[in-house]
């Protein structure tokens, strides 16, 4: 089952000391992009019927006493994807954790970089990619955790970019699906090579953590990375 967004930061965050940032940005219609709709109504219908502004929520908090900044991806707004307002909260959560000298934590969901803002939504990448530099320069801790399903330009950057990634059980990860990756290379390839167990096995994630344990396991590795104490009360 596919957890919201809101979802997601409501089972990780501590109850108390919740706060949402950059809200306040929203997309706009830069290209005047169309294709069987406009840009611009299509954001309009998703926002109704998501309720958010765009792809994903950034929020302050703590887990389970340790202050950290959490990112979640939103996938059914626009399949997740990532746009020059994505980019642009991702670098502010980024931002807020160097502020705030604590770790960052993201749960990407996404089927890629979003065509109605063209270059503007593939230059998020090296945008996205450069802020974390900016983190990992300040010696922070960013754990990325790709859930299902994770594809395209976020897989291609920030999400394979933490210092610890995470996958779910049975996520589907990669960049290109299946059916293109075998068109091109014109071979047939291997049962669920695309899932996390596969990627496990061969290196590109560092373990699988069901979702009733991800609020300890992280909040455990937090407190390793940044040499800190976790409440006692949990």
């Amino acid at each position: 089952m596919r957890l919201s967004a809101r979802q997601r930061l409501e089972r990780f965050l501590d109850r108390e000391g919740r706060a949402e940032l950059a809200s306040e940005l929203e997309p706009i219609d830069l290209l005047h992009f169309k294709d069987l709709k406009r840009y611009k109504e299509r954001l309009t219908l998703t926002q109704k019927s998501t309720g958010e502004k765009d792809a994903l929520v950034v929020m302050r908090g703590r887990i389970m006493g340790l202050p950290v900044i959490v990112c979640a991806f939103e996938f059914s707004f626009m399949a997740g994807s990532m746009g020059s307002v994505v980019g642009a909260r991702f670098v502010r959560a980024v931002e807020a954790a160097i502020e705030d000298n604590c770790g960052l934590v993201c749960f990407s969901a996404c089927g890629g970089a979003r065509m109605q803002e063209s270059l503007m939504a593939l230059m998020q990448m090296a945008k996205t990619s450069a802020a974390l530099n900016q983190l990992s320069m300040a010696k922070l801790p960013y754990i990325s955790v790709l859930t299902d399903q994770t594809f395209g330009g976020v897989s291609a950057s920030l999400a394979m970019l933490g210092d610890i990634n995470i996958g779910e059980p049975k996520a589907r990860i990669g960049f290109a699906g299946r059916r293109v990756i075998e068109q091109t290379v014109r071979e047939i390839l291997p049962e669920g090579f695309q899932q996390s167990e596969f990627l496990l096995e061969h290196g590109a994630l560092d373990m699988i953590v069901d979702r009733r344990e991800m609020r300890k396991r992280i909040g455990g590795l937090l407190a390793k990375m940044t040499n800190t104490t976790l409440s006692t009360n949990e």
